[in-house]
């Protein structure tokens, strides 16, 4: 039987600046629709470079939102990768697409842009790449492809706040890129999303859409179109502001844990971990490493039993979503499809990882690990 656990996969970085920035908001009248959600968006166009930020309640929504603003619907194809959180395709489902999928690099961990191009078809209407743990995809390759094809480019940073391709920011290196703001993520306003963008019609229809769809300057009864309450409140925006602030710091800690990590098993031969994208400067979402192919494919599992039972947290990071239930039934998904994720997937485990990990928690999870290897 697994004991209590001693060491947490993660746990959110809140300090006192959070706390009196959320005491703050509940002293006004202002607890949604009010300033904190505006300034929070300015914060993020300046982290992202871009003209527009637009907040709702989660990195969820945002994809959906982004779709619904390209007017991807019934009949059209998503393209993204198999190794993510099952939001990156269920947003497709969201507005009657189909999602299709294309394999990942073995090393990177991020979608193929070969792969993707070879999956276009003339219903393709949209790719999202997806910013693996903390690490953007090829994106020159990818934006080369998207120009000669004509398809707009969701960038799903969901898990890359504060990373950059090249010197731009993570976000701003297709036609919008989304963040998501869950408590395990770099930064947090406990559940919260934000699209960031150039594009002004692309910013207008999202603000519309997350509020039940009024248009600019309507009354409150007004909708122009169909929309969905996706707003993110003001308490949730205080939040935001406060990390955004403190986003430096936060990641150069976790920059710090993933330091001690690498110490520790830089001898490690049977297994390693990601590799990053040529150009890319890494923001710290996760510490996952990966089992030598020597491994059989139920060695990933016992080792995390191993380690639960020792009370360190762990878990699988990702499963594929094409082997999902709902995919394999829905679309008729099978073993074998996009081997380099599945291979990926049955020997790649997420370690502990936060800011509040000290040197003596990372050896005893090292030291676990090594005598469970």
């Amino acid at each position: 039987m697994a004991k209590p656990v001693e060491i947490a996969l993660a746990r959110p970085d809140i300090t006192d600046k959070e706390i009196e920035a959320v005491v703050a908001v509940m002293k006004t009248a202002h607890l949604s629709i009010g300033p904190k959600v505006l300034e929070f968006e300015e914060k993020f166009c300046k982290l992202c470079q871009t003209k527009y930020a637009v907040t709702c309640n989660s990195g969820t929504s945002a994809l959906h939102l982004v779709l619904a603003a390209l007017s991807v619907g019934p009949g059209d194809e998503v393209i993204t990768s198999p190794f993510s959180f099952v939001a990156s395709s269920n947003c497709a489902i969201f507005v009657g697409a189909k999602p299709v999928f294309a394999d990942v690099d073995p090393d990177t961990w991020c979608i193929d842009p070969a792969e993707l191009e070879k999956a276009i078809t003339p219903q393709t209407k949209a790719l999202i790449p997806v910013d693996v743990f903390g690490i953007t995809s090829d994106m020159d390759a990818i934006n080369e492809i998207a120009s000669r094809h004509n398809i707009p480019i969701i960038e799903d940073s969901c898990e890359a706040p504060g990373a950059t391709y090249k010197g731009k920011p993570a976000g701003s290196l297709g036609t919008a890129g989304v963040f998501g703001f869950y408590p395990n993520k770099q930064m947090t306003t406990g559940e919260g999303g934000m699209i960031v963008t150039d594009n002004q019609e692309i910013a207008e229809l999202a603000r519309s859409i997350r509020n039940q769809g009024r248009g600019s300057g309507a009354t409150w009864l007004s909708h122009e179109r169909l929309g969905y309450n996706f707003r993110l409140s003001d308490i949730n925006a205080a939040i935001g502001c406060a990390q955004v602030n403190r986003l430096p710091e936060i990641l150069a800690r976790r920059a710090e844990v993933a330091a001690m990590y690498d110490a520790r098993l830089a001898n490690e031969t049977r297994l390693r971990g990601q590799a990053i994208t040529d150009g890319c400067n890494k923001s710290w979402f996760v510490y996952v490493i990966r089992l030598n192919d020597d491994y059989p494919d139920d060695a990933k599992n016992k080792i995390m039993d191993g380690l639960k039972a020792e009370g360190i947290g762990c878990s699988n990071y990702f499963s594929p979503i094409h082997l999902q239930p709902f995919y394999r039934k829905e679309y008729g998904f099978k073993e074998g499809d996009f081997p380099v994720c599945e291979k990926l997937a049955n020997r790649s485990m997420a370690l502990p990882f936060h800011a509040f990990l000290t040197e003596d928690d990372v050896d005893r999870v090292v030291s676990t690990l090594e005598a469970l290897l």
